[in-house]
């Protein structure tokens, strides 16, 4: 149970993110070739949350308070539970194993409990995505404060982009994640009704 209110309230928290950060983005001329006359967006006004770039920003803070109070009662969680020993170990022979199996169109799905390789590898993947988000986050957010990690990240500007660059990669670990889950019906009925 505390696995799905956490995974769906993330999922809910993180759209949110997501679609907030795209009008910061766009307000701030984030990665625009900027011509004048011209009113370039990053991404489609649609597609972002918050209208203007001072209610993008409070979006964006109010759910990042539900991702970084879920990340550490997960953590807690993820530690005192046994659901680290389902995320390691990955080795590379059962690695390899994974990636020539689902090549050859034979990776199981069977057991919801055990994950594949390619599951564990793409979850860790997640969780170290959404360390680095949350780090260059409070950095973007309380610069002076946390001048510690700016100075760990490269400064505020190197900051921008690998919060960007973590967002493209926690967009592409959705996408990945919702097709999979879509190809196997029996793993969203899980992180539903858990069964």
């Amino acid at each position: 149970m505390w696995l799905r209110i956490i995974h769906w309230s993330n999922a809910v928290a993180v759209v949110i993110l997501i679609m907030s950060g795209w009008r910061i983005y766009n307000a701030t001329r984030f990665l625009h070739l900027y011509i004048p006359g011209t009113n370039t967006r990053l991404f489609p006004n649609e597609w972002t949350l918050g209208g203007w770039l001072g209610g993008a920003i409070q979006w964006h803070f109010a759910a990042m308070w539900i991702l970084m109070a879920n990340a550490v009662l997960y953590l807690v969680l993820f530690l005192i539970t046994k659901r680290s020993k389902q995320f390691l170990p990955v080795t590379p022979q059962g690695l390899w194993d994974d990636i020539r199996a689902f090549v050859n169109g034979r990776l199981s799905h069977a057991d919801l409990r055990q994950y594949n390789a390619i599951q564990k590898l793409a979850y860790l993947f997640a969780l170290a995505d959404m360390i680095v988000l949350i780090a260059s986050g409070l950095v973007l957010w309380k610069s002076v404060q946390f001048g510690w990690l700016r100075v760990l990240l490269g400064g505020y500007e190197t900051a921008r982009y690998i919060h960007f660059l973590a967002m493209t990669g926690l967009c592409a670990f959705i996408i990945v994640h919702v097709v999979m889950a879509l190809l196997v019906p029996k793993t969203i009925k899980a992180m539903l009704w858990g069964r």
